[in-house]
């Protein structure tokens, strides 16, 4: 294969890649552009399969989108990607409550965690904009809520929902035994 038709082959590959990785992530070619901070018609032309981009280009696309250059440029493929535990960045908040995400790739408008509670773990939460909502799954042991200064008390297979923005806190119900649940925000949109 000549220089010209490899060239070529890698200008497919970005286009159908970046399209694909766009799509997935519900972003249109504006929000994309904004993300990598290059101009909307460097990802029309990037997906037209007509782009001969700079490093430096392909460098923030592929940072806008939380994904390594090479899976821009990769020939067609399954979109799998493995993450070991290690990978995924936890944290610790409150007394004793650990959070990860539950998604390890940005999703739009979407917060989603898993928090494992240690016995008796307490954290406050965080309020977000009016108009966001947020869901808590009780996975294994007993979590208690607190939402606007009301108790609730969830077992393994209970959700809750309520409105993000108001002030909210977890308990880990048991003082001997840990727990764990699911959190899923679903933001506001700013201005809506």
């Amino acid at each position: 294969m000549n220089d010209k038709a490899a060239d070529a082959k890698t200008a497919q590959h970005l286009a159908r890649n970046l399209a694909s990785l766009r799509h997935v992530r519900a972003l249109t070619q504006d929000a994309l552009a904004k993300a990598a901070a290059v101009p909307r018609s460097t990802i029309a032309t990037l997906e037209s399969g007509a782009g001969n981009p700079s490093l430096a280009v392909l460098v923030k696309v592929a940072a806008a989108l939380g994904v390594p250059i090479d899976e821009l440029l990769a020939s067609p493929r399954a979109l799998v990607r493995r993450w070991v535990a290690a990978d995924v960045a936890s944290r610790t908040k409150g007394r004793g409550v650990t959070i990860r995400p539950l998604v390890p790739e940005p999703v739009p408008d979407e917060m989603m965690e898993v928090m494992d509670f240690a016995p008796g773990a307490v954290m406050a939460g965080t309020p977000h904009l009016p108009g966001t909502r947020e869901f808590f799954t009780c996975l294994e042991g007993a979590v208690n809520l607190m939402v606007a200064g009301e108790r609730y008390a969830l077992g393994e297979g209970d959700v809750l929902a309520f409105p993000g923005n108001l002030a909210h806190s977890y308990q880990n119900a048991d003082a001997l035994a840990p727990a764990r649940g699911v959190s899923v925000v679903v933001l506001a949109k700013a201005g809506v």
